[in-house]
């Protein structure tokens, strides 16, 4: 049971305790900021934090990007497809016209699976080999994929399968 230590103000500015909804907007709230425009990704720890809470609770596969500039400063954190309970369609064009648009020098692809499952899949595998090469073809390089499966968070780059 969640214990309401919390509290917001209601519309007659009286305290009522927060609800549990309340309380994970508000984290998701703070944990935003880590990932935010002109940051600076140098805690994978954070970026993992954020990413789980994003994402992590979602019922259906959402494919997106951290894109990055040459000092690996945070641009934008888009999230470009949403697909079902097992899988999302990834657009190759749709990724290179997002990254030029935001005159990203590099990006990290990240996405989920509802079903909490940490490995990657094959077809994860092909999609990622597939806009590396595209994105090479344009001096985007790719720094990571990241994998949220619920509280997890698995780095392609870490398996060393990047």
């Amino acid at each position: 049971m969640l214990n309401h230590n919390l509290f917001i103000h209601g519309a007659d500015g009286a305290a009522e305790p927060a609800t549990a909804e309340q309380i994970l907007a508000a984290a998701r709230q703070v944990l935003a900021h880590r990932v935010r425009r002109g940051a600076t990704l140098t805690s994978p720890q954070k970026v993992r934090e954020y990413l789980s809470m994003r994402l992590g609770h979602l019922d259906y596969e959402v494919f997106g990007l951290i894109l990055v500039d040459s000092h690996h400063r945070v641009i934008e954190y888009v999230e470009l497809f949403c697909g079902t309970i097992d899988g999302a369609s990834v657009h190759p064009r749709e990724v290179v016209k997002m990254v030029l648009v935001k005159q990203a020098a590099a990006c990290l692809l990240v996405h989920n699976h509802p079903s909490q499952v940490g490995e990657f899949s094959h077809a994860d595998e092909l999609i990622t080999r597939r806009l590396k090469e595209v994105l090479q073809g344009i001096d985007v390089r790719i720094l990571d994929h990241l994998l949220v499966a619920g509280g997890t968070v698995v780095s392609m780059a870490e398996l060393g399968r990047l």
